[in-house]
């Protein structure tokens, strides 16, 4: 068989952007999901307080309501897995092209303080534009999370595969010991460092909801899956769904014993709490589960045929302009409730303009996805 045919039965069509077509569509689909949830912060004004390690918990009353909100629990695990896998996939691509290793790290320090500038200087505009208020003065949201764990995975990229794994089972047990217990928050520091590095936190002067340190095991992990696939592309999606379904097995025993792992324990024994573990932090549990589902999506997107694919095209497009996409909805969800709903909407009647918002979206990214491809390796419009 030939490696052309050969890609193609196993979903992993190159297109001339080299890219893996998988990674496109997950990416392009935690980031429609994403969008929801801003929809519904924006536009309908429901969106539930963060599901954070101590204080209010969210309740949910309805089942669409919850659902809403548990979809996009898929964004953020997504995008530090998917952002690891790029940095190994990168690293590849740019040693052929002969750049040193001090290149390479120095290309992602850039990268990594432009995502953390960008956050702080133009995202957090778009926060302060919420129709129910903003009163945070500096908030670290995932921007600088990932710009953070950019910077630490540069000087990471260079352990082999085992040593990273062994990092991401390190990080993955580490962070649920050391974290402290429901009923501790006004028992533990909230001074600047922990709460940017290790734990969710702070007040009215400085509010992170994104520490790097427990975000970092995605990304470790997501270089270990990027080594996988440039080894043995077919081997590697197909341990994507066997890791996946071990991961929601697990989950599931983590969740029902209802202790370490957890953070917090559930509010009752119903389905929707069930589902609802602690994000900020990410739980254990929290990354059992959706880590599980991503990498089953995964390794649906990468068994698409050619037709598939084509029906697809529209998540691979947003996929291939991630940042572009992130910091223009933002403007463009708050602009739509101003303008539409100043007291918001019901969440069912929220779903038509977070469509209208995607159909205004696309061409964009399109375009600018296409803009980028031209441009040369080290320029910095590749980084969005």
């Amino acid at each position: 068989m030939s490696d052309q045919h050969e890609n193609r039965a196993f979903g992993t069509i190159r297109h001339k952007t080299s890219r893996f077509f998988a990674l496109d569509a997950l990416r392009g689909l935690i980031i429609v999901l994403m969008a929801l949830d801003h929809a519904n912060h924006f536009i309908a004004q429901k969106h539930p307080p963060g599901e954070i390690w101590d204080g209010v918990f969210p309740i949910y009353y309805s089942a669409l309501a919850f659902l809403t909100r548990w979809v996009t629990h898929l964004a953020a695990p997504g995008f530090f897995f998917l952002m690891g896998v790029g940095m190994l996939l990168l690293v590849r691509s740019r040693q052929q092209r002969g750049w040193s290793k001090w290149a390479t790290i120095r290309h992602f320090l850039i990268r990594g303080a432009v995502l953390v500038a960008l956050h702080l200087l133009v995202v957090n505009r778009a926060w302060e534009l919420s129709p129910q208020g903003w009163g945070v003065k500096i908030y670290i949201g995932v921007l600088c999370a990932l710009g953070g764990t950019m910077i630490l995975g540069s000087l990471l990229l260079w352990l082999k595969p085992a040593y990273l794994l062994g990092l991401t089972a390190l990080l993955f047990v580490g962070m649920e010991l050391t974290h402290p217990g429901l009923g501790m928050w006004n028992s533990v520091s909230h001074d600047p460092v922990w709460v940017i590095l290790l734990r969710p936190g702070g007040d009215a002067n400085l509010w992170s909801y994104y520490p790097v340190l427990p975000w970092l095991e995605l990304v470790t992990f997501g270089m270990v899956f990027g080594h996988w696939l440039v080894d043995a592309p077919r081997k590697a999606f197909s341990r994507a769904w066997k890791l996946g379904v071990a991961f929601l097995l697990a989950f599931v025993v983590v969740r029902y014993r209802d202790g370490f792992g957890n953070i917090r324990p559930r509010m009752s024994n119903s389905w929707i709490d069930f589902l609802n573990p602690v994000k900020y932090p990410p739980s254990m549990a929290f990354t059992l589960m959706t880590t599980g589902v991503n990498l089953i999506l995964l390794w649906l997107f990468s068994r698409a045929g050619e037709l598939v694919q084509g029906v697809l095209q529209p998540l691979a497009v947003f996929g291939r302009a991630p940042l572009f996409f992130y910091v223009l909805h933002l403007f463009l969800y708050a602009g739509i409730g101003t303008l539409v709903a100043p007291h918001g909407t019901s969440i069912p009647l929220m779903y038509p303009f977070w469509l209208l918002g995607l159909l205004i979206l696309f061409p964009l990214c399109l375009w600018y996805g296409r803009f980028k491809h031209r441009q040369p390796a080290s320029s910095v419009v590749r980084f969005f």
